[in-house]
């Protein structure tokens, strides 16, 4: 699956995507070269790792973006909520769940009159829209970040499986955003190991943002939940993002300085 084809299910995880191009901004992660390969001058480089993420995601405006129809659903559900106007539950929810769809859809007209790339604001809506379904039917604002808890959990079983069959995925991903396309890191045995253990802490970092958002859903804390969803979630996916794209770089590059002085 190429980059940008990945489906998003819910709006508020795909934001941490978008904080990637921040962090990886000054890092370029390369393909390690081939021995004995060479660069020809009818071959096009490709773009740095760095580049393709930000073609794909959406930066700052992509955060700020997707921030506001989460942002838009606690606070009103709290202001119109027993806490502050004292309206009944549901009618609080209903005042919250508009907010947050309409946020969402104002987004994508803004973006559509001004020609800009609609692709994330309408993968942002369907998220949105999916929680909050979700949340009127049950009558519960907790039930808005129920899909994108079970999505967190559902990325890290998946990577789980993928490190116990020994097709780590976040060598895959690599290979797809910064080796051409090319999967040839399984000869490599260096590299293999080190997507292994990325993989997996890929897998703790996930598992600890959706169990620590399942409690909070548990004990019905929904205010904290959008709350942590900001403040919390995504700044561990930005760290783990971080943290990879470095392991990543010093591995190939380390590779790359001993190939040159090789005879």
């Amino acid at each position: 699956m190429t980059p940008g084809h990945e489906p998003r299910h819910v709006a508020h995880e795909s934001v941490e995507e978008r904080l990637a191009e921040d962090i990886v901004e000054e890092l370029d992660l390369h393909p390690v070269p081939e021995p004995g390969a060479a660069a020809t001058d009818e071959e096009e480089p490709l773009p740095s790792m760095s580049e393709q993420i930000a073609e794909q995601l959406g930066g700052v405006r992509g955060l700020i973006e997707s921030s506001v129809p989460v942002l838009a659903f606690v606070v009103l559900n709290v202001l119109f909520g027993e806490s502050v106007l004292g309206l009944e539950k549901r009618s609080a929810l209903l005042w919250a769940i508009v907010g947050s769809v309409g946020s969402a859809v104002a987004i994508g007209l803004v973006r559509l009159a001004r020609k800009q790339p609609v692709r994330h604001a309408v993968n942002g809506l369907f998220g949105i829209a999916v929680g909050a379904y979700l949340a009127w039917r049950t009558g519960e604002a907790k039930d808005f970040y129920l899909p994108g808890i079970l999505l967190t959990f559902g990325q890290a079983g998946v990577l789980l499986l993928s490190v116990a069959f020994r097709k780590p995925l976040i060598g895959y991903a690599w290979g797809i955003m910064a080796n051409k396309g090319r999967q040839d890191w399984f000869g490599n045995a260096r590299l293999f190991r080190t997507f292994q253990w990325l993989t997996l802490l890929w897998v703790a970092s996930l598992s600890l943002r959706a169990g620590i958002q399942y409690y909070l859903w548990a004990i019905g804390e929904a205010n904290a939940l959008g709350i942590v969803r900001i403040l919390v979630s995504w700044p561990i996916y930005a760290a783990t993002f971080a943290f990879t794209a470095w392991a990543i770089h010093r591995v190939t590059s380390a590779q790359r300085a001993g190939e040159a002085v090789a005879p």
